[in-house]
């Protein structure tokens, strides 16, 4: 039986995601930055009869001590670890020049090295079982710099570029690393994203908060995500990106084939 391990597992993708990971029978350690959120999905887990295989435990991802002691609890009850899906994070929405400095380093600090922390710490685990996997939840906007959410999108062209690097150097050792990059979900990510994007102030500002609220509302179901994590964790050899999502595959294939010049025009002229 395969261990996964799903940080950022209360809600959202995480949420769903360890769901149907028990129903595909892997063995899940859904973990969490505050335990007390658990309710949800001990609940459903409950109700599928699957509570014996999950195993939920503490861990924010800029916190080292936590990262640890999951380890630790891992190598004494399992010995190695399967698959390490890195899902926590946050959207920090907002034009670039009312964010304050110290939103945007606690943006990086969870989304890009609560990643690059969390996979360190795991990393000897996974190479005691391999072929094993490491799953980085991406986003379109981790190839596509959306206006008012450069906070965000840079932290996730580095988590781009970071599994990139990391993809090379692991494969000799048969440790896949697999981005999947989803469009906009139903889920509570944006509720926080869009908190700095008011409709207040010039046109540009207002037209760019309704296209943002729009987008959030119009979000696919976070299950069609979930149901791509447990497909690639049960491929041998996954490859590396798969967008997903409403306009993820157009969105990537215009980006790879327009003149930026065109790109601007396109997004600009939505916005007026």
């Amino acid at each position: 039986m395969k261990i996964a391990l799903i940080t950022g597992a209360n809600s959202g993708i995480g949420f769903y995601t360890s769901i149907e990971l028990l129903k595909a029978g892997f063995v899940v350690v859904a973990t969490m930055r505050d335990i007390s959120k658990q309710a949800a999905l001990v609940k459903e887990v409950e109700l599928l009869g699957l509570k014996k295989a999950l195993y939920i435990q503490q861990m924010d991802v800029t916190k080292k001590e936590e990262i640890i002691n999951v380890k630790s609890m891992i190598e004494e009850k399992f010995g190695s670890l399967d698959i390490l899906i890195n899902n926590a994070g946050y959207c920090q929405g907002g034009l670039l020049a009312e964010i304050t400095y110290d939103e945007w380093e606690a943006q990086q600090k969870t989304n890009l090295l609560g990643t690059l922390q969390v996979t360190k710490v795991f990393l000897p685990l996974l190479e005691k079982k391999t072929p094993s996997q490491i799953i980085n939840l991406s986003s379109v906007s981790g190839f596509f710099g959306f206006p008012g959410m450069s906070a965000y999108t840079s932290s996730k062209f580095a988590i781009e570029g970071l599994s990139e690097s990391l993809r090379l150097e692991l494969l000799p050792k048969q440790i896949f690393v697999t981005l999947i990059e989803p469009a906009s979900y139903k889920t509570k990510i944006w509720e926080k994203g869009l908190a700095n994007i008011t409709d207040q102030g010039d046109d540009f500002k207002q037209n760019l908060f309704k296209y943002a609220k729009a987008s959030a509302n119009n979000g696919s179901d976070p299950i069609e995500v979930a149901l791509l994590v447990v497909k690639i964790c049960q491929t041998n050899k996954p490859k590396f990106r798969y967008p997903i999502g409403k306009g993820a595959r157009t969105l990537a294939f215009l980006k790879r084939v327009l003149p930026w010049s065109i790109i601007e025009k396109i997004v600009l002229n939505r916005l007026r």
